[in-house]
């Protein structure tokens, strides 16, 4: 038990810096994401992913892409940098679909 403590201590309380407290905001928007898709549905009783769900993605990855930087782990940024691809281009298609409905209006 007094192990597991000191691995808690370790990791929560001497650990904990500027850059910690960077990825815990990257961590909440990213986390807002879900919360925002899951208001959307359940309001609309569908599945239904708004487009504040991609902004979120990006914010949250952006952030979390840097820490990733910080901390120099490959697979972490690997992971973000490729989902960064994918909201971009999300937000992409959501902007050429909304000028081709204001265009055909």
């Amino acid at each position: 038990m007094t192990d597991l403590l000191d691995y808690l201590h370790d990791v929560f309380v001497i650990r904990f810096d500027a850059w910690v407290v960077l990825g815990f905001i990257a961590q909440g928007l990213f986390t807002m994401r879900f919360v925002v898709q899951w208001i959307a549905s359940e309001r609309a009783r569908k599945s239904v992913i708004p487009v504040a769900f991609w902004f979120f993605s990006i914010g949250g990855g952006v952030l979390l892409l840097i820490y990733a930087l910080y901390r120099r782990d490959p697979v972490f940024i690997a992971g973000q940098a490729l989902g960064l691809v994918v909201y971009v281009r999300n937000l992409y298609f959501i902007a050429i679909n909304r000028r081709r409905a204001s265009a055909g209006n």
